[in-house]
């Protein structure tokens, strides 16, 4: 399965290449669903971050070129990275490129 359609989600979560399901954390009104994308024997670090912005669900994908080789250590450093931007950025997280 290519990066890009593990990226966009084509195919089912129980094919070769997807992480373990992890439990999604709220923080700062904002829920983060860390998804570790699995590449050979490591995950890389991904997480959706998402939040409802004037009666519309937004979503943003994280994903960074750090490496984990345990898929909970790989969604924990989702999860942290996701805080990180989410300090950084707020809700300008879901403006769009102009």
């Amino acid at each position: 399965m290519s990066l890009l359609s593990r990226l966009f989600g084509s195919g089912s979560g129980s094919e070769k290449g997807s992480a373990p399901q992890h439990e999604p954390v709220t923080y700062e009104g904002f829920t983060i669903h860390p998804e570790p994308i699995k590449e050979g024997g490591t995950y890389r670090v991904a997480a959706r971050i998402e939040k409802e912005v004037e009666g519309e669900m937004r979503s943003h994908q994280l994903i960074r070129a750090d490496m984990v080789s345990d898929p909970d250590q790989a969604a924990t450093e989702s999860t942290r990275k996701a805080q990180r931007l989410i300090d950084e950025r707020g809700d300008k997280l879901f403006d769009r490129p102009r």
